[in-house]
């Protein structure tokens, strides 16, 4: 388990509540660190770590008026993923299940980016730093 002192994100990741299946992250490329289910075996919070990046996915809770991207009918967040190849990255979670909403394009402001989307709505933009532009 990766562990680390420093200040970073973990962002928690709503999704419906009664989901069995969160296979697409394991297919994107993370590995789970602990997974705890409800009684009838759907998910309840999972811990999972991609590249290095830690972060949750959890059932919505009525407590705290949670919702997942699906039943807010948009964008909760997006979370910004660095990652060494971005074109790499985005391969890996379309395949895994995800579709494109922006393809990765250099930026003149020094950044490569593209856009996918989760199966559960989740907005994820990958992205990598790049040599800026001098016009």
């Amino acid at each position: 388990m990766h562990m680390t002192t420093n200040t970073h994100f973990a962002p928690e990741l709503h999704i419906p509540n009664g989901t069995m299946d969160i296979g697409f992250y394991s297919r994107m490329g993370a590995q789970e660190h602990f997974c705890f289910r409800n009684d009838d075996g759907s998910v309840h919070v999972a811990e999972l770590e991609l590249d290095g990046a830690i972060f949750h996915v959890h059932e919505t809770m009525r407590w705290l008026n949670a919702l997942d991207p699906v039943g807010a009918h948009g964008v909760t967040a997006v979370i910004g993923l660095f990652v060494a190849d971005v074109d790499a990255m985005m391969a890996r979670a379309i395949q895994a299940g995800a579709s494109e909403v922006t393809p990765a394009t250099d930026h003149d402001y020094g950044y490569r980016q593209g856009m996918i989307r989760d199966p559960f709505g989740h907005y994820w933009q990958i992205q990598k730093r790049i040599p800026v532009k001098n016009n």
